[in-house]
């Protein structure tokens, strides 16, 4: 029997939470009238096991059972790693003005 569970794939933009990471979810659908593309974007708070993920990785979330007052969803996969450059503060150099 095929699984009536939803599942979605989106982009992490906060793991600052422990086991809990916030999946933003981008849909676009056309306007009934105007016939424009409308990019609609969601935010759900996901359970994140082994705190694996981070920022902007591109995760596969599943709809689960209630794990907490905001969190429906659960970390299934991480579909892509991604790549966010550190910089330290001494590393930034100011342009000087003349």
């Amino acid at each position: 029997m095929e699984s009536k569970r939803k599942d979605r794939i989106g982009r992490v933009v906060s793991n600052k939470m422990d086991k809990t990471v916030v999946v933003a979810v981008e849909t676009r659908r056309r306007h009934p009238l105007y016939k424009k593309t409308i990019k609609r974007t969601i935010k759900h708070k996901a359970h994140d096991e082994k705190n694996e993920c981070r920022l902007e990785d591109i995760v596969r979330i599943v709809e689960t059972r209630p794990l907490s007052r905001q969190k429906r969803w659960r970390v299934a996969e991480i579909i892509s790693k991604g790549t966010v450059v550190e910089v330290k503060p001494e590393e930034i150099t100011l342009p000087e003005i003349e």
